[in-house]
């Protein structure tokens, strides 16, 4: 049976069921462990739109920040989630696990081809 909102919008474009925007794009994952540790800890990634998903592997509350990319997200123990960038810039940025200071990581953005 179709979801009600996907129905709604297959109505509203005349029968086509659309995708959402972020189905096709690359993705990555992202696990924390316990002990701040964060697999991988260099995250590599083509320059673009990309999602990254987020695994809370620990028992504890544990937060991706990056302050370059502007972004964080809260994840209780043992919670997946994920969260989409666009970097159109190469380059190294930092993220780290504000609740564990010692687990920081990078996200290596390549140039996209």
């Amino acid at each position: 049976m179709m979801q009600p909102l996907r129905w709604l919008v297959a109505v509203l474009l005349g029968g086509a069921v659309v995708a959402p925007a972020w189905a096709d794009m690359p993705v990555h994952t992202l696990t924390f462990k316990s002990g701040g540790v964060l697999e991988p800890a260099v995250l590599q990634v083509q320059a673009g739109r990309f999602k990254i998903v987020l695994v809370n592997d620990s028992q504890e509350a544990v937060e991706f920040e990056s302050l370059p990319l502007r972004k964080e997200k809260v994840l209780g123990p043992g919670v997946t989630s994920f969260v989409v960038l666009t970097v159109s810039r190469p380059g190294d940025y930092p993220f780290f696990d504000d609740f564990h200071p010692a687990a920081k990581g990078i996200l290596r953005v390549r140039p996209a081809p």
